[in-house]
């Protein structure tokens, strides 16, 4: 019990201390998740949203499939990226193996259905209570699309936190495309898997005190959103 509270004193000291390699490791897992999430927005909304609003044949097996990619195994992910990007595969000639953007790319594939599949679900909920409104004003489906993933905004805002939480955490995935390498690969998930296993508990800890902060912001700042717009809808209502 003293050794670890020993090594819990260290690793707040570390963090205080801001250590250059260990803010470097912090700085390089936002950049990577925010990257990923950023990609995986600009996509997922609207696919999500056509997938709402549009009736086609297999549409169902589509969202089955969206639904089901959720679940995706980091792991696969990862090893799915890697022959792609290695020298056999057929991007192996782009030379994106080993480095940030790989990363970026394996956190996208896992964060992409996440946003598209509950923005699907957000955007059904409001084309239910706003579509015959949206209808008789003759709004085209850019327009309504536009206009419900607005109207969702604090739903939206949700969803993102929740995709980002999901890359934040990643390890399986980034470990194979990315590698660890020190100072150019090596993100907080990854770092605390090598520095657990070499006993450097205090980088370890240090780590995963940081990770545990954000899930906590995450979660804190959703827990906000979800009550803004409630009082805000509570108002409409009123008003």
């Amino acid at each position: 019990m003293g050794e670890f509270g020993q090594a819990l004193m260290n690793a707040a000291t570390l963090i205080v201390s801001f250590d250059g390699d260990f803010l470097g490791i912090v700085g390089l897992s936002l950049r990577v998740s925010l990257s990923a999430v950023l990609i995986a927005c600009i996509i997922g909304f609207p696919l999500g949203a056509l997938l709402a609003l549009s009736r086609f044949p297999g549409r169902g097996a589509a969202v089955a499939v969206l639904n089901a990619l959720m679940g995706l195994p980091p792991v696969v992910v990862g090893l799915i990226v890697f022959l792609l990007l290695s020298r056999a595969g057929p991007f192996g000639v782009l030379g994106l193996l080993f480095t940030p953007t790989a990363m970026i790319i394996a956190q996208t594939i896992l964060v992409t259905p996440i946003i598209a599949a509950l923005t699907r679900q957000t955007v059904t909920d409001l084309w239910a209570e706003y579509g015959e409104q949206l209808r008789s004003l003759g709004a085209t489906r850019a327009d309504t699309i536009a206009t419900l993933l607005w109207d969702g905004r604090f739903s939206l805002t949700t969803i993102v936190l929740a995709g980002f939480g999901r890359a934040i955490a990643e390890v399986g995935a980034v470990m194979i495309v990315g590698g660890n390498i020190d100072n150019v690969t090596r993100v907080m998930t990854t770092a605390i898997a090598l520095e657990t296993s070499k006993g450097d508990l205090e980088m370890a800890l240090g780590l995963g005190i940081v990770l545990l902060v954000l899930a906590l912001a995450v979660n804190g700042v959703s827990q906000a959103i979800a009550a803004g717009a409630s009082r805000a809808s509570q108002q409409a209502v009123r008003a």
